[in-house]
Protein backbone atom coordinates (compact mmCIF):
# COMPACT_ATOMS: atom_id res chain seq x y z
CA UNK A 1 0.00 0.00 0.00
CA UNK A 2 1.27 3.46 -0.84
CA UNK A 3 1.49 5.40 2.46
CA UNK A 4 -1.27 7.97 2.74
CA UNK A 5 -3.38 6.67 -0.15
CA UNK A 6 -6.30 5.83 2.18
CA UNK A 7 -7.86 7.96 4.90
CA UNK A 8 -10.25 7.62 7.82
CA UNK A 9 -13.01 10.17 7.27
CA UNK A 10 -15.53 8.97 9.87
CA UNK A 11 -14.93 7.73 13.41
CA UNK A 12 -17.19 7.37 16.42
CA UNK A 13 -17.98 5.18 19.38
CA UNK A 14 -21.40 4.24 20.71
CA UNK A 15 -23.54 7.00 22.20
CA UNK A 16 -23.22 5.40 25.63
CA UNK A 17 -20.31 3.41 27.03
CA UNK A 18 -19.89 1.10 29.97
CA UNK A 19 -23.20 -0.40 31.03
CA UNK A 20 -25.94 -0.46 28.38
CA UNK A 21 -28.51 -3.09 29.42
CA UNK A 22 -31.17 -1.97 26.94
CA UNK A 23 -29.24 -2.36 23.66
CA UNK A 24 -28.42 -5.62 21.89
CA UNK A 25 -25.13 -6.45 20.20
CA UNK A 26 -26.40 -5.63 16.73
CA UNK A 27 -27.95 -2.46 18.14
CA UNK A 28 -24.52 -1.38 19.41
CA UNK A 29 -23.02 -2.02 15.96
CA UNK A 30 -25.75 0.10 14.41
CA UNK A 31 -25.43 2.91 16.94
CA UNK A 32 -21.69 3.17 16.35
CA UNK A 33 -22.16 2.95 12.57
CA UNK A 34 -24.77 5.72 12.49
CA UNK A 35 -22.58 7.91 14.70
CA UNK A 36 -19.63 7.41 12.34
CA UNK A 37 -21.80 8.19 9.32
CA UNK A 38 -23.02 11.37 11.00
CA UNK A 39 -19.41 12.25 11.79
CA UNK A 40 -18.56 12.41 8.08
CA UNK A 41 -21.95 13.33 6.61
CA UNK A 42 -22.70 10.01 4.89
CA UNK A 43 -25.71 7.70 4.88
CA UNK A 44 -26.03 3.96 4.32
CA UNK A 45 -26.51 4.44 0.57
CA UNK A 46 -23.01 5.94 0.37
CA UNK A 47 -21.35 2.82 1.82
CA UNK A 48 -20.27 0.01 -0.52
CA UNK A 49 -17.92 -1.95 1.76
CA UNK A 50 -18.62 -3.56 5.14
CA UNK A 51 -16.27 -5.25 7.61
CA UNK A 52 -16.97 -6.48 11.11
CA UNK A 53 -16.19 -9.14 13.72
CA UNK A 54 -18.32 -10.61 16.47
CA UNK A 55 -21.30 -10.24 14.14
CA UNK A 56 -21.63 -11.24 10.51
CA UNK A 57 -21.06 -8.53 7.88
CA UNK A 58 -24.14 -10.00 6.20
CA UNK A 59 -26.25 -9.18 9.25
CA UNK A 60 -24.74 -5.71 9.62
CA UNK A 61 -25.25 -4.84 5.95
CA UNK A 62 -28.85 -6.05 6.05
CA UNK A 63 -29.61 -4.28 9.34
CA UNK A 64 -28.28 -0.95 8.05
CA UNK A 65 -29.68 -1.26 4.53
CA UNK A 66 -26.30 -1.44 2.81
CA UNK A 67 -25.68 -3.36 -0.43
CA UNK A 68 -21.89 -3.77 -0.50
CA UNK A 69 -19.60 -4.74 -3.34
CA UNK A 70 -17.01 -5.90 -0.78
CA UNK A 71 -17.36 -7.54 2.63
CA UNK A 72 -14.93 -8.84 5.24
CA UNK A 73 -15.82 -11.01 8.22
CA UNK A 74 -12.26 -11.67 9.41
CA UNK A 75 -12.47 -12.69 13.08
CA UNK A 76 -9.19 -13.29 14.90
CA UNK A 77 -10.13 -11.79 18.25
CA UNK A 78 -9.64 -8.28 19.55
CA UNK A 79 -7.30 -7.10 16.80
CA UNK A 80 -9.76 -8.05 14.03
CA UNK A 81 -10.52 -4.37 13.42
CA UNK A 82 -6.85 -3.59 12.73
CA UNK A 83 -6.94 -6.31 10.08
CA UNK A 84 -10.19 -4.88 8.72
CA UNK A 85 -8.51 -1.48 8.28
CA UNK A 86 -5.66 -3.14 6.41
CA UNK A 87 -7.97 -5.22 4.21
CA UNK A 88 -10.26 -2.25 3.52
CA UNK A 89 -7.31 -0.11 2.44
CA UNK A 90 -6.24 -2.81 0.01
CA UNK A 91 -9.79 -3.21 -1.32
CA UNK A 92 -10.22 0.53 -1.91
CA UNK A 93 -6.84 0.78 -3.62
CA UNK A 94 -7.79 -2.18 -5.81
CA UNK A 95 -11.08 -0.57 -6.80
CA UNK A 96 -13.25 -3.23 -5.19
CA UNK A 97 -15.18 -0.55 -3.30
CA UNK A 98 -14.96 3.16 -2.55
CA UNK A 99 -16.23 3.69 0.99
CA UNK A 100 -15.84 1.10 3.75
CA UNK A 101 -17.66 0.92 7.09
CA UNK A 102 -15.97 -1.08 9.87
CA UNK A 103 -18.18 -1.75 12.89
CA UNK A 104 -17.78 -3.13 16.39
CA UNK A 105 -20.35 -3.71 19.10
CA UNK A 106 -20.36 -5.91 22.19
CA UNK A 107 -22.60 -6.38 25.17
CA UNK A 108 -19.70 -7.66 27.22
CA UNK A 109 -21.18 -6.70 30.57
CA UNK A 110 -24.94 -6.88 30.08
CA UNK A 111 -24.77 -9.89 27.71
CA UNK A 112 -27.74 -8.76 25.60
CA UNK A 113 -27.63 -11.03 22.58
CA UNK A 114 -24.04 -12.07 23.24
CA UNK A 115 -22.56 -15.48 22.58
CA UNK A 116 -20.38 -17.50 24.91
CA UNK A 117 -16.61 -17.76 25.25
CA UNK A 118 -16.46 -21.55 25.22
CA UNK A 119 -14.16 -23.61 23.01
CA UNK A 120 -15.32 -26.66 21.09
CA UNK A 121 -13.97 -29.91 22.63
CA UNK A 122 -12.79 -30.90 19.14
CA UNK A 123 -10.69 -27.74 18.70
CA UNK A 124 -6.95 -27.76 19.29
CA UNK A 125 -7.40 -25.80 22.50
CA UNK A 126 -10.29 -28.01 23.54
CA UNK A 127 -8.19 -31.12 23.13
CA UNK A 128 -4.82 -30.02 24.45
CA UNK A 129 -5.31 -27.09 26.85
CA UNK A 130 -8.86 -27.10 28.20
CA UNK A 131 -8.39 -30.42 30.09
CA UNK A 132 -5.63 -28.75 32.13
CA UNK A 133 -7.80 -25.86 33.32
CA UNK A 134 -7.05 -23.26 30.65
CA UNK A 135 -10.58 -21.95 30.32
CA UNK A 136 -10.66 -18.15 30.18
CA UNK A 137 -8.36 -15.23 29.32
CA UNK A 138 -6.75 -14.89 32.77
CA UNK A 139 -5.83 -18.58 32.78
CA UNK A 140 -4.66 -18.49 29.15
CA UNK A 141 -2.18 -15.69 29.69
CA UNK A 142 -0.66 -17.04 32.92
CA UNK A 143 1.66 -19.59 31.25
CA UNK A 144 3.53 -17.20 28.95
CA UNK A 145 3.47 -14.34 31.46
CA UNK A 146 5.03 -16.38 34.28
CA UNK A 147 7.87 -17.36 31.95
CA UNK A 148 8.12 -13.77 30.67
CA UNK A 149 8.51 -12.35 34.19
CA UNK A 150 11.22 -14.89 35.01
CA UNK A 151 13.08 -14.41 31.72
CA UNK A 152 13.00 -10.63 31.87
CA UNK A 153 13.49 -10.33 35.62
CA UNK A 154 10.25 -8.37 35.94
CA UNK A 155 8.03 -8.33 39.05
CA UNK A 156 4.40 -8.02 40.06
CA UNK A 157 5.18 -4.38 40.84
CA UNK A 158 6.16 -3.86 37.20
CA UNK A 159 2.76 -5.16 36.07
CA UNK A 160 1.06 -2.96 38.65
CA UNK A 161 2.86 0.15 37.38
CA UNK A 162 1.28 -0.32 33.95
CA UNK A 163 -2.19 -0.11 35.51
CA UNK A 164 -1.25 2.86 37.70
CA UNK A 165 0.00 5.00 34.82
CA UNK A 166 -2.91 4.13 32.55
CA UNK A 167 -5.29 5.25 35.30
CA UNK A 168 -3.52 8.63 35.15
CA UNK A 169 -4.48 8.88 31.48
CA UNK A 170 -8.03 7.73 32.23
CA UNK A 171 -8.42 10.56 34.74
CA UNK A 172 -8.15 12.96 31.80
CA UNK A 173 -10.90 11.21 29.83
CA UNK A 174 -14.52 12.03 30.71
CA UNK A 175 -15.72 8.81 29.04
CA UNK A 176 -13.38 6.51 30.98
CA UNK A 177 -15.00 3.89 33.19
CA UNK A 178 -12.59 4.46 36.09
CA UNK A 179 -10.82 7.74 36.81
CA UNK A 180 -9.84 7.65 40.50
CA UNK A 181 -6.06 7.48 41.07
CA UNK A 182 -4.57 4.15 42.12
CA UNK A 183 -1.18 3.18 43.53
CA UNK A 184 1.02 0.13 43.07
CA UNK A 185 -0.11 -1.03 46.52
CA UNK A 186 -3.75 -0.65 45.49
CA UNK A 187 -3.12 -2.92 42.51
CA UNK A 188 -1.19 -5.51 44.51
CA UNK A 189 -3.83 -5.54 47.24
CA UNK A 190 -6.72 -6.02 44.81
CA UNK A 191 -8.23 -9.54 44.66
CA UNK A 192 -6.16 -12.29 43.07
CA UNK A 193 -7.69 -13.57 39.82
CA UNK A 194 -5.06 -15.95 38.44
CA UNK A 195 -1.43 -15.49 39.42
CA UNK A 196 0.20 -13.11 38.67
CA UNK A 197 -2.94 -11.20 37.73
CA UNK A 198 -4.69 -9.15 40.40
CA UNK A 199 -8.07 -7.66 39.57
CA UNK A 200 -6.64 -4.23 38.74
CA UNK A 201 -4.24 -5.84 36.27
CA UNK A 202 -7.18 -7.27 34.31
CA UNK A 203 -9.30 -5.51 31.70
CA UNK A 204 -12.74 -4.10 32.33
CA UNK A 205 -15.92 -5.87 31.24
CA UNK A 206 -18.15 -3.32 29.55
CA UNK A 207 -20.75 -2.69 26.85
CA UNK A 208 -20.04 -0.50 23.84
CA UNK A 209 -18.61 -0.30 20.35
CA UNK A 210 -17.22 1.89 17.64
CA UNK A 211 -17.05 2.36 13.88
CA UNK A 212 -14.69 3.73 11.26
CA UNK A 213 -15.30 4.88 7.69
CA UNK A 214 -12.45 4.74 5.16
CA UNK A 215 -12.10 6.07 1.64
CA UNK A 216 -9.37 7.17 -0.77
CA UNK A 217 -7.19 10.13 0.16
CA UNK A 218 -8.34 11.90 -3.00
CA UNK A 219 -11.95 11.81 -1.81
CA UNK A 220 -11.09 12.53 1.81
CA UNK A 221 -10.65 16.26 1.28
CA UNK A 222 -14.37 16.55 0.52
CA UNK A 223 -15.45 15.44 4.01
CA UNK A 224 -16.11 17.70 7.01
CA UNK A 225 -13.61 16.11 9.37
CA UNK A 226 -9.84 16.35 9.12
CA UNK A 227 -8.62 13.24 7.24
CA UNK A 228 -6.45 10.77 9.13
CA UNK A 229 -4.18 8.95 6.69
CA UNK A 230 -3.12 5.33 6.88
CA UNK A 231 0.66 5.26 6.53
CA UNK A 232 1.43 1.61 7.23
CA UNK A 233 -0.29 -1.66 8.08
CA UNK A 234 0.72 -5.11 9.26
CA UNK A 235 -0.85 -8.36 10.39
CA UNK A 236 0.17 -11.85 11.41
CA UNK A 237 -0.97 -14.93 13.33
CA UNK A 238 0.95 -17.51 15.33
CA UNK A 239 -0.99 -20.20 17.19
CA UNK A 240 -4.45 -20.73 18.74
CA UNK A 241 -2.78 -22.30 21.79
CA UNK A 242 -0.63 -20.20 24.11
CA UNK A 243 1.19 -23.38 25.12
CA UNK A 244 2.59 -23.61 21.58
CA UNK A 245 4.07 -20.12 21.30
CA UNK A 246 7.53 -20.11 19.76
CA UNK A 247 8.81 -17.97 22.63
CA UNK A 248 6.81 -17.22 25.78
CA UNK A 249 8.80 -14.00 26.27
CA UNK A 250 7.92 -12.59 22.85
CA UNK A 251 5.05 -12.68 20.36
CA UNK A 252 6.09 -13.67 16.85
CA UNK A 253 2.84 -12.20 15.51
CA UNK A 254 3.65 -8.88 17.23
CA UNK A 255 7.11 -8.77 15.70
CA UNK A 256 5.98 -9.64 12.17
CA UNK A 257 2.96 -7.31 12.19
CA UNK A 258 4.86 -4.38 13.66
CA UNK A 259 7.83 -4.64 11.32
CA UNK A 260 5.57 -4.86 8.28
CA UNK A 261 3.71 -1.70 9.32
CA UNK A 262 6.87 0.27 10.06
CA UNK A 263 8.53 -0.81 6.81
CA UNK A 264 5.43 0.12 4.81
CA UNK A 265 5.16 3.53 6.47
CA UNK A 266 8.85 4.19 6.01
CA UNK A 267 9.22 5.60 9.52
CA UNK A 268 11.46 4.95 12.51
CA UNK A 269 10.51 4.67 16.16
CA UNK A 270 11.68 8.22 16.80
CA UNK A 271 8.98 9.45 14.40
CA UNK A 272 6.16 8.09 16.60
CA UNK A 273 4.36 10.69 18.71
CA UNK A 274 1.61 8.50 20.13
CA UNK A 275 1.23 4.78 20.82
CA UNK A 276 -1.69 2.49 21.57
CA UNK A 277 -0.94 -1.08 22.65
CA UNK A 278 -3.90 -3.37 23.30
CA UNK A 279 -3.96 -3.96 27.06
CA UNK A 280 -6.41 -6.69 27.92
CA UNK A 281 -4.04 -7.39 30.81
CA UNK A 282 -1.19 -5.35 32.28
CA UNK A 283 1.60 -7.40 30.69
CA UNK A 284 0.67 -6.57 27.09
CA UNK A 285 2.14 -3.04 26.95
CA UNK A 286 5.44 -4.53 28.16
CA UNK A 287 5.44 -7.16 25.40
CA UNK A 288 4.35 -4.55 22.86
CA UNK A 289 7.07 -2.04 23.70
CA UNK A 290 9.71 -4.74 23.26
CA UNK A 291 8.29 -6.63 20.28
CA UNK A 292 7.58 -3.44 18.34
CA UNK A 293 11.14 -2.29 18.95
CA UNK A 294 10.56 0.72 21.19
CA UNK A 295 12.53 -0.99 23.96
CA UNK A 296 15.15 -3.72 23.98
CA UNK A 297 14.14 -7.03 25.62
CA UNK A 298 14.25 -6.54 29.36
CA UNK A 299 14.00 -2.73 29.27
CA UNK A 300 10.24 -2.12 28.96
CA UNK A 301 9.47 -2.25 32.70
CA UNK A 302 12.05 0.42 33.51
CA UNK A 303 10.87 2.47 30.53
CA UNK A 304 7.36 2.58 32.01
CA UNK A 305 8.57 2.95 35.60
CA UNK A 306 10.60 6.00 34.57
CA UNK A 307 7.34 7.56 33.31
CA UNK A 308 8.26 7.69 29.63
CA UNK A 309 4.73 6.52 28.76
CA UNK A 310 2.94 8.65 31.37
CA UNK A 311 1.40 12.11 30.93
CA UNK A 312 4.28 14.40 30.06
CA UNK A 313 6.47 11.46 28.96
CA UNK A 314 8.26 11.16 25.65
CA UNK A 315 6.14 8.27 24.33
CA UNK A 316 2.49 8.74 25.39
CA UNK A 317 0.94 5.26 25.63
CA UNK A 318 -2.74 4.27 25.87
CA UNK A 319 -3.86 7.84 26.35
CA UNK A 320 -7.56 6.96 26.61
CA UNK A 321 -6.89 4.90 29.75
CA UNK A 322 -6.74 1.62 27.88
CA UNK A 323 -8.65 -1.58 28.44
CA UNK A 324 -7.65 -1.43 32.09
CA UNK A 325 -9.45 1.85 32.85
CA UNK A 326 -11.28 3.18 29.76
CA UNK A 327 -13.28 0.43 28.05
CA UNK A 328 -13.00 -3.26 27.26
CA UNK A 329 -16.13 -4.92 25.96
CA UNK A 330 -14.27 -8.05 24.83
CA UNK A 331 -12.52 -7.02 21.60
CA UNK A 332 -10.63 -3.85 22.45
CA UNK A 333 -8.94 -3.12 19.11
CA UNK A 334 -11.61 -0.71 17.90
CA UNK A 335 -11.15 1.53 20.95
CA UNK A 336 -7.40 1.73 20.36
CA UNK A 337 -8.03 2.74 16.75
CA UNK A 338 -10.56 5.36 17.82
CA UNK A 339 -8.10 6.99 20.21
CA UNK A 340 -5.39 7.02 17.53
CA UNK A 341 -7.78 8.78 15.16
CA UNK A 342 -8.77 11.31 17.84
CA UNK A 343 -5.12 12.08 18.50
CA UNK A 344 -4.43 12.60 14.80
CA UNK A 345 -7.48 14.85 14.50
CA UNK A 346 -6.28 16.85 17.49
CA UNK A 347 -9.48 16.30 19.50
CA UNK A 348 -8.54 13.68 22.11
CA UNK A 349 -9.39 14.45 25.75
CA UNK A 350 -5.71 13.98 26.62
CA UNK A 351 -4.42 15.46 23.38
CA UNK A 352 -0.69 15.18 22.68
CA UNK A 353 0.41 18.61 21.38
CA UNK A 354 1.76 18.50 17.85
CA UNK A 355 1.25 14.74 17.40
CA UNK A 356 1.65 13.75 13.74
CA UNK A 357 2.19 9.96 13.80
CA UNK A 358 0.28 7.39 15.85
CA UNK A 359 0.78 3.64 16.09
CA UNK A 360 -2.16 1.41 17.04
CA UNK A 361 -1.19 -2.18 17.86
CA UNK A 362 -3.59 -4.99 18.66
CA UNK A 363 -3.60 -8.58 19.85
CA UNK A 364 -6.23 -11.26 19.26
CA UNK A 365 -7.01 -14.60 20.88
CA UNK A 366 -4.45 -14.06 23.64
CA UNK A 367 -1.24 -14.25 21.55
CA UNK A 368 -2.86 -15.85 18.50
CA UNK A 369 -2.97 -12.84 16.17
CA UNK A 370 -1.80 -9.28 15.80
CA UNK A 371 -2.56 -6.19 13.73
CA UNK A 372 -0.68 -2.89 13.51
CA UNK A 373 -1.90 0.34 11.93
CA UNK A 374 0.19 3.49 11.62
CA UNK A 375 -1.76 6.73 11.21
CA UNK A 376 -0.67 10.21 10.26
CA UNK A 377 -2.39 13.57 9.86
CA UNK A 378 -0.20 14.42 6.89
CA UNK A 379 0.28 12.43 3.68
Amino acid sequence: MKPGSIAVVGAAETTRMGKIPDVSVIGLHADAALNAMADCGLTAKDIDGVATAGESPVAIAHYLGITPTWADGTAVGGCSFMLHVRHAAAAINEGLCKTVLITHGESGRSRVGSGGFGRQPSSLMGQFELPFGVTSPPTMFTLPVMRYLKTRGYTEEDLAMVAVIQREWAAKNPRASFKDPITVDDVLNSPMIAWPFRMLMCCLVTDGGGALILTSAERAKDFPQKPVYILGTGESVETPMVSQMEDFASSKAFRVSGKKAFDEAGITHSDVDHLMIYDAFAHLPLYGLEDLGFCKPGEAAAFIRERNTAPGGRLPLNTNGGGLSYMHSGMYGMYALQESVRQMRGIAPAQIPGAKVAVSHGVGGMFAASGTIIFGNER
